[in-house]
């Protein structure tokens, strides 16, 4: 199935939300892809709280129905103080806002389109909207729709209120330079307690456009002191990864690396034969697959192909899974999406490795937090986001961060590299539970006992003149 996205321009979209207080707008339903039925509309929208219909035309016209209360097929009149219609004209400096008569219902919730008296969309289960203005709501054609009823698109969209910011935040994060930098020196001087094993190995697993190649970029670019596009990005609507990637960072343009390797794999898809195989995220996690190794979406890796390394040692496992999910898209996760993920953390599980969750674009997700990304832990959206992906996944709320990539700016910025930088020290700290466990497994005598590191000096720390963020 094609990628859902949302047929409003920018400035549509911002027309719109100039109707409401502070929201975000989620499309639930999307005619030209699920099809232009009262079925369809129903099987997507149903108990879904707030909504927006969002109906296209020929004649430039987007105009549809508010409504605050659920669609449930109940076959009765409801009544809704806040309903209302609406039309966004290209013409029109400001969107028409049409309340809807005193007295009289909302809309009725039968088993057809969405029936707003004098709209109703998806008439006849057609592409088409029956015209009555009077009832229930009142208005001139012309203005609402341009008498033009056949429709190009018709889209659906839950409205869900961000709130206010809480009174305290959720976390308590020091958003100083000198947390930084702290940050930062730990990160590079990190040392796993097995001798065999140089690196902390992360699994990066998502859905496409989630973020993981960006995630990477993002610590590529901090730590280098510069923006880096080492990992190919995109906003196709299929994977832009295409192979497995096993990537160090650099400090600085000479520096030495990290200890950690962050791997990217193609993105999860909703449809099983499509998207990141599962049964390569076990060979992924088991160290079977080679750097550079080519997805297929036909087959998965066997041990006879060219890319599987038979004898993986710990060093080639993973010791952190890290789930990546893009916070403005947590509503639509799809059961077939939930289910991959299951499985993923049934496997990881089983193979004893921890696992956290990622939260990216949470600028994106709430404007509280585009206007400043230190309200990221006082946003009553993104903790109720959180929430609902840890319940979601079955992931604890303490493993699930909130992140903010680098996608359109030039220069680096504090805070961003604070909430990366985190992220990392969680990764390390659940890398080392991996590794806890291995030495506890190795207790009974039965692995080699030089498989335990000594204490040697860690690695050079970093200094304040090598840190592009300290002045």
């Amino acid at each position: 199935m094609p990628a859902v996205i949302s047929s409003l321009s920018k400035d549509q979209e911002n027309n719109l939300l100039s109707l409401f207080s502070l929201v975000r707008l989620h499309l639930l339903y999307k005619a030209s892809i699920h099809g232009f039925t009262a079925a369809a509309f129903h099987s997507r929208c149903d108990k879904q709280g707030p909504t927006v219909t969002v109906a296209y035309n020929a004649a430039g016209f987007v105009f549809g129905a508010y409504t605050s209360k659920d669609y449930t097929q109940s076959g009765e009149a409801v009544s809704d103080g806040e309903a209302f219609l609406y039309s966004i004209g290209a013409e029109r400096k400001k969107p028409l806002r049409v309340g809807g008569i005193s007295g009289q219902h909302a809309f009725t919730d039968g088993g057809h389109g969405p029936h707003f008296g004098a709209l109703v969309f998806l008439h006849n289960d057609q592409p088409a909207v029956y015209s009555n203005p009077g009832t229930c709501f009142n208005f001139q054609a012309a203005e609402m729709h341009g008498d033009d009823l056949a429709l190009t698109e018709f889209e659906v969209y839950r409205v869900e209120g961000l709130g206010d910011l809480l009174e305290k935040p959720w976390r308590n994060i020091q958003w100083t330079a000198e947390k930084r930098h702290q940050l930062m020196t730990s990160i590079q001087n990190y040392l796993p307690d097995i001798k065999t094993v140089n690196h902390a190995r992360v699994l990066l697993v998502g859905p496409v456009g989630a973020g993981k190649s960006s995630f990477f970029n993002s610590i590529n670019s901090a730590f280098r002191g510069n923006m880096t596009c080492q990992a190919m990005t995109g906003t196709a609507g299929t994977s832009v990864t295409t192979q497995y990637r096993a990537y160090t960072i650099k400090v600085g343009r000479r520096g030495g690396n990290l200890p950690l390797i962050l791997c990217d794999t193609m993105g999860l898809e909703e449809n099983a034969d499509t998207g990141l195989n599962i049964d390569d995220v076990v060979s992924i996690l088991k160290g079977h697959m080679k750097d550079r190794y080519q997805f297929s979406t036909c087959s998965s890796i066997l041990e006879d192909s060219p890319g599987y390394k038979k004898h993986a040692t710990l060093d080639d496992t993973i010791h952190c899974v890290a789930y990546v999910v893009d916070t403005s898209k947590v509503s639509l996760l799809g059961q077939k999406m939930l289910d991959k993920f299951t499985a993923i953390r049934k496997k990881a599980n089983q193979l004893g490795i921890p696992q956290i969750l990622l939260m990216t674009k949470v600028d994106e997700a709430c404007p509280l937090v585009t206007k400043d990304l230190k309200n990221v832990y006082r946003s009553v959206y993104i903790q109720r986001k959180a929430r609902q992906l840890s319940e979601s996944l079955g992931i604890p709320l303490s493993y699930v961060l909130p992140v903010k990539n680098y996608s359109e700016e030039l220069e680096l910025d504090l805070n961003t590299d604070i909430l990366l930088f985190m992220v990392l020290e969680q990764m390390f700290n659940y890398a080392d539970s991996f590794f806890e466990n291995q030495i506890a497994d190795g207790q009974d005598g039965t692995n080699d006992p030089e498989l335990y590191r000594s204490r040697i000096p860690p690695r050079g720390v970093l200094s304040e003149r090598d840190d592009p963020k300290v002045v």
